[in-house]
Protein backbone atom coordinates (compact mmCIF):
# COMPACT_ATOMS: atom_id res chain seq x y z
CA UNK A 1 0.00 0.00 0.00
CA UNK A 2 1.19 3.49 -0.82
CA UNK A 3 1.75 6.08 1.86
CA UNK A 4 0.55 8.80 -0.50
CA UNK A 5 -2.72 10.68 -0.53
CA UNK A 6 -3.41 12.40 -3.83
CA UNK A 7 -5.27 15.70 -3.53
CA UNK A 8 -6.77 16.95 -6.80
CA UNK A 9 -7.76 20.55 -6.14
CA UNK A 10 -7.26 23.86 -7.94
CA UNK A 11 -8.11 26.23 -5.06
CA UNK A 12 -4.97 27.05 -2.98
CA UNK A 13 -7.03 27.77 0.16
CA UNK A 14 -8.82 24.42 -0.07
CA UNK A 15 -5.47 22.66 -0.59
CA UNK A 16 -4.13 24.31 2.56
CA UNK A 17 -7.26 23.36 4.55
CA UNK A 18 -6.99 19.72 3.43
CA UNK A 19 -3.32 19.60 4.40
CA UNK A 20 -4.00 21.17 7.81
CA UNK A 21 -6.90 18.77 8.44
CA UNK A 22 -4.72 15.77 7.57
CA UNK A 23 -1.98 16.97 9.90
CA UNK A 24 -4.54 17.52 12.65
CA UNK A 25 -5.85 13.98 12.14
CA UNK A 26 -2.34 12.60 12.45
CA UNK A 27 -2.19 10.80 9.12
CA UNK A 28 1.38 9.70 8.37
CA UNK A 29 0.78 9.82 4.62
CA UNK A 30 2.66 12.02 2.21
CA UNK A 31 0.31 14.44 0.44
CA UNK A 32 0.76 14.95 -3.30
CA UNK A 33 -1.19 17.82 -4.85
CA UNK A 34 -2.19 18.21 -8.49
CA UNK A 35 -4.25 21.17 -9.67
CA UNK A 36 -6.37 19.92 -12.56
CA UNK A 37 -7.95 16.79 -13.96
CA UNK A 38 -5.41 16.26 -16.71
CA UNK A 39 -2.53 16.43 -14.24
CA UNK A 40 -4.37 14.01 -11.95
CA UNK A 41 -4.60 11.42 -14.73
CA UNK A 42 -0.96 12.01 -15.70
CA UNK A 43 0.04 11.45 -12.06
CA UNK A 44 -2.03 8.28 -11.71
CA UNK A 45 -0.88 6.83 -15.04
CA UNK A 46 2.73 8.05 -14.67
CA UNK A 47 2.51 9.87 -17.98
CA UNK A 48 3.02 13.41 -19.30
CA UNK A 49 4.71 15.62 -16.71
CA UNK A 50 4.69 12.66 -14.29
CA UNK A 51 6.21 10.10 -16.70
CA UNK A 52 9.32 9.72 -14.53
CA UNK A 53 7.29 8.94 -11.40
CA UNK A 54 7.41 5.40 -10.08
CA UNK A 55 3.88 4.19 -10.68
CA UNK A 56 2.33 3.33 -7.35
CA UNK A 57 -1.32 3.97 -6.57
CA UNK A 58 -2.11 6.41 -3.79
CA UNK A 59 -3.84 5.08 -0.69
CA UNK A 60 -6.71 7.55 -1.23
CA UNK A 61 -7.64 10.28 -3.71
CA UNK A 62 -9.33 13.48 -2.50
CA UNK A 63 -10.97 14.85 -5.64
CA UNK A 64 -12.68 18.14 -6.40
CA UNK A 65 -15.36 18.03 -9.10
CA UNK A 66 -14.99 21.52 -10.55
CA UNK A 67 -11.52 21.32 -12.07
CA UNK A 68 -9.86 22.97 -15.06
CA UNK A 69 -9.14 20.99 -18.24
CA UNK A 70 -10.83 17.71 -17.21
CA UNK A 71 -13.57 17.83 -14.58
CA UNK A 72 -13.69 15.58 -11.53
CA UNK A 73 -16.49 13.33 -12.80
CA UNK A 74 -14.47 12.62 -15.96
CA UNK A 75 -11.37 11.90 -13.84
CA UNK A 76 -13.38 9.60 -11.60
CA UNK A 77 -14.86 7.78 -14.61
CA UNK A 78 -11.35 7.24 -16.05
CA UNK A 79 -10.13 5.93 -12.68
CA UNK A 80 -12.99 3.44 -12.50
CA UNK A 81 -12.47 2.35 -16.14
CA UNK A 82 -8.76 1.66 -15.63
CA UNK A 83 -8.33 -1.77 -14.00
CA UNK A 84 -5.13 -0.91 -12.11
CA UNK A 85 -6.74 2.26 -10.67
CA UNK A 86 -10.34 1.11 -10.17
CA UNK A 87 -9.99 0.03 -6.54
CA UNK A 88 -8.47 3.29 -5.24
CA UNK A 89 -10.81 4.88 -2.69
CA UNK A 90 -11.98 8.33 -3.82
CA UNK A 91 -13.33 11.02 -1.52
CA UNK A 92 -15.11 13.84 -3.31
CA UNK A 93 -14.53 17.29 -1.83
CA UNK A 94 -16.63 19.73 -3.82
CA UNK A 95 -18.64 22.92 -3.57
CA UNK A 96 -21.32 21.23 -5.64
CA UNK A 97 -24.35 19.89 -3.82
CA UNK A 98 -26.28 19.47 -7.08
CA UNK A 99 -28.16 16.18 -7.18
CA UNK A 100 -26.78 15.41 -10.66
CA UNK A 101 -23.19 15.63 -9.36
CA UNK A 102 -23.95 13.62 -6.23
CA UNK A 103 -25.68 10.89 -8.24
CA UNK A 104 -22.91 10.75 -10.87
CA UNK A 105 -20.22 10.49 -8.21
CA UNK A 106 -22.07 7.79 -6.27
CA UNK A 107 -22.76 5.84 -9.47
CA UNK A 108 -18.99 5.78 -10.08
CA UNK A 109 -18.32 4.28 -6.66
CA UNK A 110 -16.98 7.02 -4.42
CA UNK A 111 -16.15 6.41 -0.78
CA UNK A 112 -17.45 9.70 0.56
CA UNK A 113 -18.82 13.05 -0.63
CA UNK A 114 -18.01 16.17 1.39
CA UNK A 115 -19.63 19.46 0.38
CA UNK A 116 -17.54 22.58 0.89
CA UNK A 117 -17.39 25.20 2.18
CA UNK A 118 -18.31 24.46 5.72
CA UNK A 119 -17.09 25.68 9.04
CA UNK A 120 -13.60 24.46 9.92
CA UNK A 121 -14.52 22.03 12.72
CA UNK A 122 -17.15 20.27 10.63
CA UNK A 123 -14.83 20.13 7.63
CA UNK A 124 -11.87 18.68 9.50
CA UNK A 125 -14.02 16.14 11.36
CA UNK A 126 -15.72 14.93 8.16
CA UNK A 127 -12.44 14.70 6.27
CA UNK A 128 -10.69 12.93 9.17
CA UNK A 129 -13.56 10.46 9.47
CA UNK A 130 -13.63 9.76 5.71
CA UNK A 131 -9.84 9.41 5.56
CA UNK A 132 -9.70 7.14 8.60
CA UNK A 133 -12.34 4.86 7.12
CA UNK A 134 -10.43 4.59 3.84
CA UNK A 135 -6.89 4.31 5.17
CA UNK A 136 -7.86 1.68 7.74
CA UNK A 137 -9.77 -0.24 5.04
CA UNK A 138 -6.74 -0.04 2.74
CA UNK A 139 -4.41 -1.26 5.53
CA UNK A 140 -6.69 -4.23 6.19
CA UNK A 141 -6.80 -5.11 2.48
CA UNK A 142 -3.00 -5.02 2.12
Amino acid sequence: MSDTILVVEDNPLDIELVQIAMEKCGFPHEVEVVRDGEEALDFLLASGAHASRVRENPAVIVLDLKLPRINGIEVLAKIRQTPELASIPVIILSASAIDKDLEAAHALGISSYIVKPMEWQGFSEKLCHAMEAQTSHTRQSA
